[in-house]
């Protein structure tokens, strides 16, 4: 069996809908915001690492090392102002992000 550019714009379309619906389902936790838009981020990845490869162009995978790039300063930016918010409020709820408008 071959795996070829269906299967992987497949799990490309899982992981995106996994994403979606995590953003959507989930509005309490702030944790699992994060780690639903890491996964949209990767779908979106695979997906342009699997154009790439099927299109035999580099670019698609270099821009896939962009939004990697992207997605790691994201990742620690939105976790550093969660661990001060946590410090100073001590809980993380949705609904109590709003206090922090200036």
């Amino acid at each position: 069996m071959d795996i070829g550019l269906p299967h992987y714009l497949a799990v490309g379309a899982a992981l995106f809908t996994i994403g979606v619906l995590g953003l959507f389902v989930n509005r309490k936790n702030v944790i699992i915001l994060l780690m639903s838009i890491e996964l949209v981020l990767l779908a979106v990845n695979i997906n342009l690492v699997a154009f790439s490869a099927f299109l035999h162009d580099v670019a698609g995978q270099v821009f896939a090392m962009f939004v990697l790039t992207v997605a790691a300063a994201e990742a620690a930016v939105g976790l550093a102002i969660l661990v001060t918010y946590f410090r100073n409020r001590g809980d993380i709820a949705v609904q109590d992000l709003n206090l922090m408008k200036g």
